[in-house]
């Protein structure tokens, strides 16, 4: 039991701290409160001005926005989404899959398997990879691998040409989906990898030491303890690539041919993107064209919220069970 202080106030010690200890908690919430408030705000006020922007380009189209492979509002003004739309989901989903397991797999490395002198500099290096600018990896993607994978597309499409991805007739390598995803997965790798390492960092050591204790192997205890904790962690950070992947302009403008079409075939020059097309279209658009641009702008929002929203399904569910 506490004996009360009496000090120059008047009033006992314990009593002052816990008033102060209330209104700081109570001006932490109203400021949590308030940067919700203003996040949602500024979320609407982008979606506000995208449908007044997009409006008057959609009533000026002459084909539907949502199903014609046709991109030309500045000349016939008509214009259609879905290629666009698809090379975007497309080329995000080869970059989540190419670099989730290689960023699980360095995070566990880091945090489980390398000495403690070794895991500092190695973690320093690969969130550097996250400091380059985009358009240094779109340089590179240009210049050094897409030459770099044109001997390993032709060697995909004349052995496992069955399959629809490596699939395509003619033209093969240069300019591809693969490339782009490839450069995209490269730069999504380090925001994966520095999440799940501080999740992985972050799970119980008594449940670690009591799997080591019972006779398994640092793996069976990883499998057992570490990634079962941070697997909601692990979701987080690939939804987080994802959105970036999504979204990345210059580096995939750099490495798409810039075709309107759908095909699976990402061994062929057929590549083009949202954010790619907007990049290389808005500085000569006309009005119309612009509000085009920017209604395709809307169609990425939309899926990125999406997304966000289904990842958002997936980790509150592992929670509760």
């Amino acid at each position: 039991m506490a004996t009360p202080v009496r000090t120059r106030g008047g009033g006992p010690a314990t009593r002052r701290s816990a008033s102060r200890r209330t209104r700081g908690e109570g001006l932490f919430r109203n400021l949590s409160t308030g940067a919700g408030v203003v996040l949602l705000g500024i979320m609407a006020a982008i979606a506000v001005f995208l449908i007044s922007e997009a409006i008057p380009a959609l009533s000026e189209n002459e084909g539907n926005f949502f199903t014609d492979l046709t991109w030309d509002p500045n000349g016939s003004q008509v214009f259609g989404i879905a290629a666009l739309a698809f090379g975007t989901v497309l080329s995000s989903a080869i970059a989540l899959v190419i670099a989730t397991p290689i960023a699980v797999g360095v995070a566990l490395f880091i945090s489980h398997y390398a000495p403690r002198r070794l895991a500092g500099p190695l973690g320093f290096l690969v969130d550097l990879l996250a400091a380059v600018p985009s358009v240094i990896y779109g340089l590179w993607g240009a210049v050094f691998l897409v030459p770099l994978l044109r001997t390993p597309s032709v060697w995909l499409n004349e052995n496992l040409g069955w399959f629809p991805l490596f699939g395509g007739e003619g033209a093969v390598g240069g300019k591809t989906m693969l490339a782009g995803g490839i450069v995209l997965a490269i730069m999504i790798l380090p925001i994966i990898a520095a999440i799940s390492r501080e999740v992985f960092l972050q799970a119980p050591k008594m449940n670690e030491e009591a799997a080591l204790a019972l006779g398994a192997t640092r793996w069976e205890m990883i499998r057992m303890a570490v990634l079962p904790f941070g697997r909601p962690g692990v979701i987080s950070a690939a939804m987080l690539g994802l959105g970036r992947a999504m979204g990345e302009t210059i580096a995939v403008a750099l490495i798409f041919p810039a075709t309107f079409d759908i095909t699976f075939q990402i061994l062929t020059p057929h590549a083009n993107s949202i954010a790619a097309n907007i990049a290389n279209g808005y500085g000569e658009a006309t009005p119309i064209g612009r509000g085009a641009l920017i209604a395709s702008g809307l169609v990425l929002f939309i899926i990125t919220l999406l997304v966000n929203m289904g990842a958002r399904m997936v980790i509150t569910r592992g929670r509760t069970k």
